[in-house]
């Protein structure tokens, strides 16, 4: 089984060249931070506080997740109800860093991820994917971009989704997320050892998608020979 591992911060492309990259090589595409976000949509429901870890791991103990695969995409439902677009409102996006923060969520979460092979080859991104989901896999790739350009491209996707934005709250925001995500003492963020790094600022979202899908072919036809 082939594992593709695209990691990297907020808005540094991974989720768009991570769905065409599985297009491309004809996988199946794993999005990680939906679950993440997931869990945080559904203890935001249950009225849980995040800060709380003890309360969200006896929590967690009874969450029930479901998954299947839909156009060549894992999606889940969670107790029988579909997330959706809610899994990218601001509540969510604001509480999620407290929640993949917690360690027993975090091994929760890479448990159910790790048995995503069972739908076959496949395209995962997140923060940890190289690091800690799959470090094994010899197909490991990095995107970064400039801060500035990766307020603009969330800003972009909050005005798509929910007709309006602030680009400078956005960028706070990153910025808060980058530090919890670098100094968690749990899988913290980094480069992965052996990680192929792209800086995506200046680039198309096809030239970066060429560009790792030819790689994963080249190197998937060298270890057939």
């Amino acid at each position: 089984m082939v594992v593709v591992a695209i990691d990297g911060p907020s808005a540094s492309g991974k989720s768009t060249v991570s769905k065409e990259v599985a297009l491309s090589l004809q996988f199946t595409y794993v999005d990680s931070g939906s679950l993440y976000r997931g869990l945080t949509w559904k203890a935001i429901r249950s009225g849980l506080d995040m800060k709380n870890s003890e309360a969200v791991v006896e929590w967690l103990a009874g969450v029930q997740i479901d998954f299947f695969v839909e156009t060549r995409v894992v999606r889940f439902t969670m107790e029988g109800e579909d997330p959706g677009l809610q899994l990218r409102s601001e509540p969510v996006r604001e509480s999620v860093s407290d929640m993949a923060a917690i360690p027993e969520v975090r091994t929760f979460v890479v448990r159910h991820l790790r048995d995503m092979v069972r739908f076959g080859n496949i395209v995962m991104e997140g923060r940890d994917i190289g690091s800690v989901v799959f470090p094994m896999t010899p197909f490991k790739f990095y995107l970064d971009a400039d801060p500035e350009e990766r307020a603009r491209r969330r800003f972009e996707e909050q005005v798509k989704l929910e007709g309006k934005g602030d680009v400078n709250a956005v960028l706070d925001s990153l910025k808060r997320r980058d530090q919890k995500d670098t100094t968690r003492k749990t899988a913290p963020l980094q480069i992965p050892l052996g990680a192929r790094v792209i800086n995506t600022t200046s680039m198309s979202i096809q030239q970066v998608v060429e560009l790792i899908a030819a790689d994963v072919a080249k190197n998937m036809s060298a270890n057939r020979s």
